[in-house]
């Protein structure tokens, strides 16, 4: 019987446009979470839009609204495994949870 994994949970919050959705899809990229080809095929549908940088941001933002406009509007989820670790990743602004109208 082998040593069970340890759980990892990772929680990113900040502002709106501060580069989350990227600086995260980089890191799931890096740790093995999503593969080379994935992030190529991100890299080039990204550039048909005219937001090639955005490759990394497109691991989290799945939603045709989110990746036409360049920022997430909801709440990111991600899940994936390592030699050692289980990782989840969560990752949201919360001034999209907050209504602002009553600030």
């Amino acid at each position: 019987m082998g040593k069970e994994k340890m759980h990892i949970n990772v929680v990113v919050i900040g502002h709106v446009d501060s580069g989350k959705s990227t600086t995260t899809g980089h890191l799931i990229y890096k740790c093995g979470g999503i593969d080379k080809r994935t992030i190529e095929k991100f890299e080039k549908e990204a550039a048909e839009l005219g937001k090639g940088s955005f490759k990394y941001a497109w691991v989290l933002d799945k939603l045709k609204a989110e990746r036409e406009r360049g920022i997430t509007i909801d709440i990111a989820l991600w899940k994936f495994e390592t030699p050692k670790y289980y990782v989840t990743v969560s990752m949201f602004t919360p001034s999209l949870c907050i209504p602002t109208h009553h600030v």
